[in-house]
């Protein structure tokens, strides 16, 4: 069982930073695929980013590829999301998800386990 806490959303204002973080509960952290989702109000989940257990890979949207970077500390049990050159199309519900020991990384919502309650980001023009 991996429990997820997001924290760093807030209100920013367009072209602005923001770190998300998400802190995990759990010893086998550092085997877990972790992704970042997002949902704005009235459309579906959307896959952001993803990293490997290693930290080594990552996959990002081609919506924030170049502007959002993924990055984790194993020993911290914690991912982190750095946002930059933000837009007001990233406001949203951010979402923190693992998914299972030794598996690939994903961008399908389906394909993870372990979600947060997610954490709001508002991106004012």
């Amino acid at each position: 069982q991996v429990q997820l806490v997001e924290s760093g959303g807030e209100l920013v204002q367009a072209g602005g930073s923001l770190r998300l973080s998400c802190a995990a509960s759990g010893r086998t952290f550092s085997s877990y695929v972790m992704g970042w989702f997002r949902q704005a109000p009235g459309k579906e989940r959307e896959f952001v980013a993803a990293i490997s257990w290693s930290g080594g890979t990552t996959y990002y949207a081609d919506s924030v590829k170049g502007r959002f970077t993924l990055s984790r500390d194993n020993a911290k049990n914690t991912v982190y999301l750095q946002m930059s050159s933000l837009k007001p199309e990233d406001t949203a519900v951010y979402y923190c998800a693992a998914r299972g020991s030794g598996l690939p990384l994903s961008r399908r919502r389906e394909a993870y386990t372990y979600w947060g309650q997610g954490t709001q980001v508002t991106v004012s023009s």
